[in-house]
């Protein structure tokens, strides 16, 4: 397969020379074309030894083949990664004062953007649409990851892993599922509902019980169905994340708070979906201390205080159980689970599924720095009735999100 890499002026430029080893390897034939700024990170000798083949940034290098033309037409893919603000900007608009803007104005195969860039750029207006053009016109624009950028910052808009890039590509060649892109308007007109974060239960003003969920795969299901045109309304708890574009959000703190809205925006009879990606706490302390719990501090005394603990609802089987026989909105529940000496981490999800009543239950494997706070993720999809398993991962929080929204939205219809 003839590939054409694009390669535009960002910090991450040095990670698509990963992107073409595994593209060389993999037996491709790769041009690569970068931008004149893509330079000033990693120079030309660069490119041309990893891939064996001349490199410009030029229209006016072999001009006898017109090459500006030529790239594009005999190319069965076009990627671009990392793909800039400015570099989205130009191809949406038509721009085509280099060898990359070219090649992208004259290519007719699959062209496939992978971005990269700052949150607050990732999430201006301006980026928004013209991401949000550019794959009206059918470009495949994969979203960035979450994770530390250049400097101190950290959000979303790090390029995703290579290998991630890479099947993407490759999927857009096959016209098969895309890892971590929108594959089009199919929740269209539809409201959906996601919870994400962890829940925390007060025990005096300062402490809390809590745990690990930093919301990043809910915020990522939550962007994906954005992108496929549903109306979103993301109810967060305790998460430090950017909105996703698109999205409206309600931000709660325990799991009482959580139902209150959960029901809330539920029973208002619109919904057609609700995503439970929160690790919602199964228990909370049964009293409230107003102020600062003290410890003594005698000699000698290593007494604590004593924590009794009740039960807090179980939201998604009262969503589930509240809907009826009319099976609307569609649940979708999801299962954090450890494994141990009375079974594994699905032995335990098919037992949840069964008592949760849902439509669909996406079950991970958590601890030992598995899932949580990380920017990939594993996870098996589950369906009552039938003991099929459907394994995503090891893959990004989008990829797994676009798989999760792959096997939903057939079911809406």
């Amino acid at each position: 397969m003839r590939v054409v890499l694009g390669v535009s002026g960002g910090i991450a430029a040095y990670k698509a020379a990963l992107v073409l080893r595994l593209l060389t390897e993999a037996g491709h034939q790769v041009d690569v074309v970068p931008t004149a700024a893509a330079l000033r990170f990693v120079g030309a000798p660069t490119w041309e030894a990893l891939s064996g083949r001349p490199v410009t940034t030029e229209v006016w290098d072999q001009v006898p083949s017109v090459n500006h033309v030529r790239l594009g037409h005999e190319a069965d893919l076009v990627l671009v990664a990392p793909a800039t603000a400015d570099l989205l900007a130009r191809a949406a608009h038509g721009l085509a004062d280099d060898l990359l803007t070219t090649t992208l104005l004259t290519a007719a195969c699959p062209v496939v953007m992978a971005p990269a860039m700052h949150t607050e750029m990732w999430l201006h207006p301006a980026t928004v649409a013209n991401v949000a053009l550019l794959r009206e016109r059918g470009v495949v624009v994969v979203d960035p990851a979450s994770g530390r950028l250049t400097g101190k910052d950290s959000g979303p808009g790090r390029l995703p892993e290579p290998e991630d890039i890479v099947a993407a590509a490759l999927a857009a060649v096959e016209g098969g599922p895309r890892a971590g892109t929108s594959p089009g308007d199919d929740l269209a007109g539809r409201r959906v509902v996601v919870s994400a974060g962890g829940t925390r239960e007060a025990l005096d003003p300062v402490r809390f019980l809590g745990n690990r969920s930093s919301g990043k795969q809910g915020y990522a299901v939550a962007a994906e169905a954005a992108l496929r045109g549903a109306h979103v309304t993301l109810v967060a708890a305790n998460v430090d994340l950017a909105t996703p574009p698109g999205c409206e959000v309600v931000r709660v703190e325990s799991a009482l708070e959580l139902q209150e809205q959960l029901t809330g925006l539920v029973s208002a009879g619109d919904v057609d979906v609700v995503v439970m990606a929160a690790a919602v706490a199964d228990f909370r302390p049964r009293h409230y201390v107003g102020t600062k719990i003290k410890k003594s501090h005698g000699d000698g005394d290593e007494s604590a205080p004593t924590v009794e603990l009740v039960r807090n609802p179980d939201i998604l089987a009262g969503l589930v159980a509240a809907r009826g026989e009319s099976r609307t909105p569609y649940v979708v529940g999801f299962a954090a689970e450890t494994g141990d000496e009375s079974g594994d981490v699905l032995h335990h999800a098919r037992a949840k599924l069964e008592r949760k009543g849902c439509d669909l239950l996406v079950a991970n494997e958590v601890g030992g720095g598995k899932a949580f706070g990380q920017d990939d993720n594993t996870v098996h999809l589950l369906r009552p009735g039938t003991q099929e398993v459907v394994t995503v991962g090891p893959a990004t929080k989008a990829a797994v999100a676009t798989a999760i929204w792959d096997t939903v939205a057939p079911e809406l219809r």
